[in-house]
């Protein structure tokens, strides 16, 4: 009810705007006229004067009282005819403004709106934000402002930060969650992230705290090993670098996403590329062939490695790690359809009740991965 008062209200004044001059150029169109009828009379009336004076002769006056006449009669005859067209033509207009202007309107918001909507105020778009991701986050603040002690808010909040490029907030609520909630090798390693997109890119003295907390928690984080391994590169520690990077290559799967980046660090500080040694993976060959790829065809083998792994899982799908690194690998590859549906599949195979399927949804979440209608 209200919306339709409002659109009554700002209806009327638009009219009022646009029939202001229409009426105003009216009445000085009848005031213009008027007012030389006035002139003409004045100077009859003058004319009588000059002629009683004996200022001009009556042959004068009277050729000069017939001309100010014919103008005089001009004036008087051209008021009938013009007046009621020119109001014709006003009311023409002021009946397009104030009746086809606002049926036009409403016809055009009843065919492209959405009338039939009930009324959405902020408290209830909070309470359904749906994937309004702007909304959630509202949502969120709101709750963790009035429950600051809420570690899971914190801990659900914080990479909704990062992704929305909110680094200082994220930084602030993933210190929060490891106050709250402990530290765990999600959280560390998001902490670690956070401080290095606050410092373009370095692993600072904090970061590589960080990330060898998590390595105790987790030894074979590949994450936090190949943040470790970069600060020693950005560190100049060329010999170092390059061990712990091929000894990341080395450990990691046939069809991890990260091994073409890892390989590229290998080569920067002096190394050639590692092959893996998990069975199927590609030969060094193939490797050194990936160095001299484009980007695109690098994607492009990446992929193909993601898919083949993804068919193995569907023929054996028993198989934990292989869905944690397709998940992961699905977020790296920005596919988040095919991500979540590797989720979904994962969780068939590894119920969400159990540990490994709590770890799988907590990956999603970390990586923004919707789990809606998953946990149970």
């Amino acid at each position: 009810m209200l919306f339709w008062i409002l659109v009554a209200v700002l209806t009327a004044a638009v009219a009022v705007i646009l029939l202001y001059p229409l009426l105003r150029g009216a009445k000085a169109a009848e005031d213009s006229r008027a007012g030389e009828a006035a002139v003409y009379r004045d100077q009859l009336r003058e004319l009588d004067r000059d002629l009683a004076g004996a200022l001009i002769t009556p042959e004068e006056a009277d050729y000069a009282r017939a001309e100010i006449g014919r103008r005089l009669i001009a004036v008087s005859a051209g008021e009938p005819e013009t007046t009621p067209k020119a109001a014709r033509h006003h009311r023409v207009t002021e009946a397009f403004v104030l009746l086809i202007l606002p049926v036009l309107g409403l016809c055009l918001y009843l065919t492209m709106g959405r009338p039939d909507l009930p009324s959405q105020p902020l408290e209830a778009r909070l309470e359904n934000p749906g994937n309004d991701v702007a909304v959630l986050i509202a949502k969120a603040e709101r709750h963790l402002a009035a429950n600051p002690d809420d570690g899971k808010g914190w801990d659900v909040l914080a990479p909704i930060y990062f992704r929305t490029m909110r680094v200082n907030d994220a930084q602030v609520a993933y210190r929060n969650a490891i106050r709250l909630l402990g530290p765990s090798p999600i959280r560390l390693d998001g902490l670690a992230e956070t401080l290095m997109a606050v410092s373009d890119g370095v692993v600072t003295e904090e970061a590589r705290q960080a990330l060898e907390q998590s390595l105790t928690l987790e030894p074979d984080n590949p994450r936090a090993r190949f943040y470790v391994a970069l600060s020693m590169e950005q560190a100049g520690r060329a010999e170092e670098a390059r061990r712990a990077f091929e000894a990341l290559a080395q450990q990691s799967p046939a069809d991890a996403p990260w091994l073409p980046l890892v390989n590229e660090h290998i080569a920067k500080n002096g190394g050639a590329a590692a092959q893996p040694t998990a069975p199927g993976g590609p030969t060094s060959e193939d490797v050194a062939a990936a160095e001299d790829m484009s980007s695109g065809d690098r994607q492009q083998m990446i992929r193909g490695m993601v898919e083949s792994l993804d068919a193995k899982l569907s023929a054996e799908p028993n198989n934990f790690e292989g869905w944690m690194r397709l998940v992961r690998s699905y977020a790296v590859l920005n596919d988040k359809d095919r991500a979540a549906s590797a989720l979904k599949r994962g969780l068939a195979a590894f119920p969400p009740t159990g540990e490994q399927g709590r770890q799988l949804l907590a990956l999603a979440r970390e990586l923004g991965i919707s789990t809606e209608g998953l946990t149970q």
